[in-house]
C-alpha cells in the first residue's frame, strides 16, 4: 500500500514501536577496535537519546527516543557479552590476524578476521563466524581450504 494511504498517526505508531536489533547466539568475540568501535557506538547511542529527551516536538520526541532506545539496549548488550581477543603470536590465521590468501585463478586478496559488528567485507575484514574465516581458522602458510566452491591457498599470515 502507497504511504500517501496511511494516516499520520499510523507512521509515528510504526516509528516509536521499532522492533530490538537482533544480538547473535555466537560469542561476541571482540578486537580492540572492535570494543572502541562499541563504546563509540554507545556514546552516539546516548548522546541521541539525550538530544531526543531534549527536543521540543513530542512526536519527533517519541521516534527519536524509540530509536535511541533501541540503540541503547542493543550496544549495552554487545558491551556486556563482548570478549576481548588477542591475536595469538603463532603463524597460523586465528581472530584478529590478518593474512592474505590465492584463488585458483591466481588473484589474491588479504583479509583480517574480527567480531560480528567490525566486519566489513568491502574493507578486507570477515566476521569470525563468516565461512572464510571458519574455513581458514588455524591454517598456516602453504595451507590449503575450500572456500565457496574454490581452492585457496594461504600465502601469508601478519
Amino acid at each position: 500500500m502507497s504511504v500517501a494511504f496511511t494516516r499520520e498517526e499510523d507512521l509515528e505508531a510504526t516509528a516509536a514501536d521499532l522492533v530490538d536489533r537482533p544480538i547473535s547466539p555466537h560469542p561476541n568475540h571482540v578486537t580492540a577496535e572492535g570494543l572502541a568501535q562499541i563504546e563509540a557506538e554507545l556514546a552516539a547511542a546516548r548522546a541521541a537519546y539525550a538530544a531526543a529527551q531534549a527536543s521540543g516536538s513530542i512526536e519527533a520526541d517519541r521516534t527519536a527516543m524509540a530509536r535511541a532506545t533501541r540503540d541503547l539496549r542493543y550496544w549495552l548488550a554487545r558491551r556486556a557479552s563482548a570478549r576481548l581477543l588477542e591475536p595469538p603470536a603463532n603463524g597460523r590465521v586465528r581472530f584478529g590476524k590478518r593474512f592474505i590468501i590465492e584463488r585458483e585463478d591466481g588473484r589474491t586478496q588479504t583479509w583480517r578476521i574480527v567480531g560480528e559488528d567490525e566486519a566489513d567485507p568491502a574493507q578486507g575484514s570477515v566476521s569470525h563466524v563468516s565461512p572464510l574465516a571458519r574455513a581458514l581458522m588455524g591454517k598456516g602458510v602453504d595451507d590449503e581450504a575450500e572456500v565457496a566452491g574454490q581452492t585457496v591457498v594461504v600465502i601469508e599470515v601478519e
